[in-house]
């Protein structure tokens, strides 16, 4: 029996929410389903979507520990978004002043693929459908 259906959502966890909501917002392009401050908390919560599917919450914490190393920690290793043209996204998060790594070949499918980080170093992963 196949009891799960897809993947719901990642929760990230930012340690400077305004920088991370805009590097999720307007350079990623993920649109602002609902944010909320959690005054218990004294957190926020972000949700985005991609082109209508929710996807992302994205939290801020006082103080959250940092990541212990990257991307071979224990855990989750990194996050990867599918593209039609790694050439073409490639250029454009390079004019927005992200940094990519040089392009990879997946040694299995034989497709290009490539990384760069978030604001917290988060591993982020580009790979051409």
């Amino acid at each position: 029996m196949q009891l799960l259906k897809a993947v719901h959502h990642i929760a990230i966890i930012c340690s400077d929410y305004e920088k991370s909501k805009q590097f999720y917002t307007e350079i990623l392009g993920f649109h602002i389903d609902r944010e909320v401050f959690r005054e218990q908390r004294n957190s926020y919560k972000l949700d985005l979507s991609l082109q209508g599917q929710y996807c992302i919450e994205l939290f801020s914490f006082p103080d959250p520990p940092a990541r212990p190393s990257r991307p071979e920690a224990c855990g989750l290793r990194h996050i990867a978004f599918a593209v039609d043209n790694i050439d073409e996204a490639i250029a454009y998060f390079n004019e927005k002043g992200v940094i990519t790594e040089p392009v990879r070949i997946d040694e299995f499918t034989g497709r290009k693929f490539t990384f760069f980080s978030d604001p917290d170093d988060l591993p982020i992963e580009l790979y051409e459908l």
